[in-house]
């Protein structure tokens, strides 16, 4: 007996749902990120304005990034970035008791989940949203390292206005590569996360400086990123590959 069409086209869909996200995200476990939704958001809404549509992005591997910036972020952004398995328990408890008595409601996201937001999702928040933030964090946590999910992040974030990602924002506010950011300014750059637009890491306010003087006690705080014993296995890893090929 043949299911009724509805039936099939409401399976097909969910079918077609599971397996394009799921390929896509192992996809981007080995390939750059060259664009994101909000890339493409944001050029149209430039459009819209009558100016020319840009962006400002260029993929650089993590070992070229400065380690003073994952540093920053995960001291700004994320304390507990390598602990947790994408959701991050205790701030969402602590962001549900201080956002009874705040007029302006903190959230709990983590950069795993920001990843997600990011490279798969548009930015405008609302309840569908944040559940398919939910699905895709669980899966890219599943199938990427800590490493690549910061990898992707520091690469895909916005900013600054039509900059997204570290070199471009190294060349354009620093004059300088990512990999030569110092811990001043990466620690700038992650406290203008919250509103890249609204905030320039290259002009600080009173406020961002205040926000990087924080930001620089906490890297001194947090636990090394990657971890030690992290690195040191990739390194025996790569070693062994070597020895077996000679």
């Amino acid at each position: 007996m043949k299911r009724p069409k509805p039936l099939r086209i409401i399976r097909n869909l969910i079918l077609f749902f599971f397996i394009s996200t799921i390929m896509a995200v192992v996809v981007y476990r080995f390939l750059p990120v060259y664009i994101t939704p909000l890339m493409v958001i944001r050029s149209v809404q430039q459009t819209f304005k009558g100016e020319s549509p840009v962006w400002h992005h260029t993929w650089v591997p993590f070992d070229e990034i400065s380690p003073n910036l994952p540093m920053a972020v995960i001291a700004s952004e994320d304390n507990r970035f390598a602990e947790h398995n994408g959701f991050d328990f205790i701030e969402i408890e602590k962001a549900m008791k201080e956002n009874e008595t705040r007029k302006r409601k903190r959230g709990a996201s983590t950069i795993s989940q920001q990843t997600a937001k990011n490279v798969f999702l548009w930015p405008q928040s609302s309840w569908v949203r944040k559940g398919f933030e939910v699905y895709f964090t669980w899966l890219i946590e599943l199938c990427w390292s800590k490493e690549r999910i910061m990898e992707v992040y520091l690469n895909s974030i916005e900013m600054g206005k039509s900059i997204y990602g570290a070199q471009a924002t190294a060349r354009i506010k620093f004059n300088t590569t990512a990999a030569k950011l110092s811990a001043k300014q990466c620690a700038l750059i992650a406290a203008t996360l919250p509103n890249p637009i609204r905030f320039n890491s290259a002009k600080p306010s009173p406020y961002i400086l205040r926000r990087q003087a924080q930001i620089l006690r906490l890297m001194r705080l947090v636990p090394k990123f990657p971890p030690v014993e992290e690195k040191k296995k990739e390194v025996d890893k790569s070693k062994k590959k070597k020895k077996s090929k000679l």
